[in-house]
């Protein structure tokens, strides 16, 4: 019987990892957002932010996993400067007093093995409201580059900026703003 419990005890360690989570760092070269509003009502402006940092958790085979993302939006990137610098004042992102933007989640929504969405909590100017996201081709292996373990997807999410307070130039510059996120993440 004792053999049999030490028998079942190794394999039970060797099989639970199997079944554990598994972190992840993100990439912040490789997991930069950007965004587009319209201006005016002539063109849609891109924009971006260069400097981000993020810790994602992934079971698989339980199907499920956490994600805290925050974006620095000191490092808000127009394509020009003084554009930059306007959407960075206080009456819009207010960078000085709010410094980064964040996004947390706890529950993720897979299809198959596949993460396809994420709802979570998302913090922008002191505002936090409920966001889902929508994630696009998620996908888990070895980098050929680097040869390190990774997952990847491209997320997405359409935010009202009113709905967080952030209602200056509405509807000059839009209400609704578009959010992209390619995001690559390591394993620890």
């Amino acid at each position: 019987m004792k053999r049999y419990l030490a028998t079942f005890a190794a394999m039970s360690a060797l099989v639970a990892p199997a079944y554990a989570s598994d972190n992840y760092t993100t990439d912040p070269e490789f997991s930069a957002p950007s965004f587009e509003i319209t201006h005016l009502g002539f063109t849609t402006q891109h924009g971006r932010f260069n400097k981000t940092s993020g810790k994602i958790s992934i079971d698989l085979a339980a199907k499920q996993g956490s994600v805290d993302f925050t974006i620095y939006t000191e490092s808000l990137d127009m394509g020009s400067g003084a554009w930059s610098k306007h959407l960075s004042d206080e009456g819009l992102f207010n960078v000085k007093k709010f410094p980064t933007m964040t996004f947390k989640s706890d529950k993720l929504i897979f299809e198959g093995n596949k993460v396809v969405a994420a709802e979570g909590q998302f913090t922008m100017i002191g505002v936090t409201k409920p966001l889902k996201i929508t994630v696009n081709g998620f996908q888990c292996g070895i980098n050929p580059a680097s040869k390190k373990a990774m997952c990847a997807g491209d997320v997405s999410a359409t935010i009202k900026r009113s709905d967080f307070g952030l209602t200056k130039y509405i509807p000059a510059v839009s209400d609704e703003v578009k959010i992209s996120v390619p995001v690559e993440a390591y394993k620890n």
